[in-house]
Parts: C-alpha cells; structure tokens; sequence
C-alpha cells in the first residue's frame, strides 16, 4: 500500500521523467556512436571504442564545408527573421489598421501548411523569377519560413507586458526613442531572444524547403541525408553530438543568469 501511495503521488514526475528518457534516448545512441569504430561504410553496429573520430571531426571530405554554410544561413536567416518578426510583432499587438486579421491569418499560415506545400511555392516562384537557386534562395525561404515562429513568440510577449510601464517613462520626460530603448525593448527581449534561437533550431535544421530551393548547393541536413545513403560517417555523430552539449550548455547558462536576476531584484 505504501508503494502505490507514493506511485500515486509521485505519477506526475514518473511520467515527466519517462518521457524526458524517451526524448533523449536519439542523442544518448548519437553519443555513444560517436565513439564508435565502424567496419566498413556503415555505423549502425558497435565495434569497439574508439575517439579517432573526434580528434579528426573535417575528416570526411565536404561535411564541415556544409556546416559552416548551414551555420551562415541559420545566423543570417535568424537576423533577418527577428528583425522583420519583431517589427510584425509590435504592429499587430499594438496597432488597429485595416486588414489586420487577414494579415494575422497570412502570418500563421506557414506554421498551419505542410513544409512541403511552403517548398514547392517557393520553387515555383523562384523558377518563374528566373532566380539562380543556391544560397540566396535558402536564404530567402529560411526567413520566410522562421518569421511566423518570431512573431508569435514577441507577439505573446508585447501582449503581455503593462503598458503602464511606458506611460510612466513618458511621464518623466523621457522620448519615444528613450522610451522604446529603455524599457520596451529590455521587457521584450526575452520574447524576441526566443524568437531568435527557435528561428535559429529551424534554419539549421531544415531538410525539405531546404531541398527544393538549394539546387547544387549542399548543407548540412542535406549531407547528413546523402551520406546516410552510402553510409553514415562517425564524424556525424561528433558533430551532432557536439551541438546537443552546445545547446544544454546554453539552455544551463541561461537559467543561471535568469537564477542571479531574479535574486539580484529580491
């Protein structure tokens, strides 16, 4: 009786914690095949120990070449999805214009359609443009993709934020510059940091408008799904095993900064 008060009790945080192991199992398997020594083309059976691969992570010929093109595009598609993001963001929580819930239901749209239906839109379109498809193609169907992530995460922060807090800037004197600077944009930053990071995960991780507006242009998705026909290189796996400690390690560092905020104004 004991035991099943205490399952009872303590249901929630089992659950929680089994689907916490079931979201992470991937990148454990990642991780331990990073150090594995293949026979062969192929890494899907464990041989034996080996770190060769991390001491040699460029060691198959292109596949840092495509990560630091996915890592370019992701930085410059995040850039130019917070900016025009941000600014939607503010005009439809704070503005009334006419069109303003046709313009609401065109945002979403990309997140309600099938990615593939956004990629052959994109393909049609650049094709009927005559636009040579490479980088600039990705680039531009990235931040078209990303944006509606944006605004919905500042969106649901300027929302949400008193507006009190600005009429008292306004009533000690300050401008709409200062006023914006100083205390908008520092109560909107959390919403457009996550904006930024969730446009960040989606540009670099994305395969299929990828796929359709590169032409010869490969990145690192792209090449993680070619050379999966061939045979997946260890290398793979340091690399992605490597950007799950960068994220933890991120997501760590800002809740400790947000812990000593929080403190700090206590």
């Amino acid at each position: 009786m004991a035991f099943v008060t205490w399952f009872k009790r303590n249901l929630v945080v089992i659950a929680g914690l089994l689907t916490l192991a079931y979201l992470l199992l991937p990148n454990v398997v990642v991780t331990v095949f990073s150090f594995n020594k293949p026979v062969g083309r192929f890494n899907y059976a464990w041989q034996e120990f080996s770190a060769d691969a991390w001491t040699d992570p460029c060691g198959v010929a292109d596949l840092c070449g495509s990560l630091a093109l996915s890592l370019q595009l992701a930085c410059w598609a995040t850039l130019g999805a917070t900016a025009l993001g941000t600014a939607i963001a503010f005009a439809l929580a704070r503005y009334r214009f006419r069109a303003r819930g046709a313009v609401n239901a065109l945002i979403f749209l990309p997140m309600a359609m099938p990615e593939v239906v956004m990629a052959a839109s994109l393909l049609t379109l650049f094709l009927n443009l005559g636009a040579q498809l490479g980088f600039w193609t990705i680039l531009i169907a990235h931040i078209m993709f990303c944006l509606s992530f944006v605004v919905t995460a500042v969106k649901a922060r300027v929302m949400s934020m008193d507006p009190r807090l600005e009429q008292a800037a306004q009533d000690l004197y300050a401008g709409p510059f200062q006023t914006f600077l100083r205390v908008t944009l520092p109560i909107a930053a959390p919403g457009i940091a996550a904006g930024a990071l969730l446009a960040f995960a989606l540009s670099f991780d994305d395969f299929i408008i990828t796929n359709f507006t590169a032409g010869s242009t490969v990145t690192f998705p792209m090449f993680v799904w070619g050379s999966a026909q061939r045979g997946t290189p260890v290398q793979i796996n340091v690399i992605g095993t490597a950007m799950f400690v960068v994220a933890v390690l991120l997501v760590l560092l800002s809740m400790v900064i947000g812990s000593r905020r929080t403190k700090s104004r206590a």
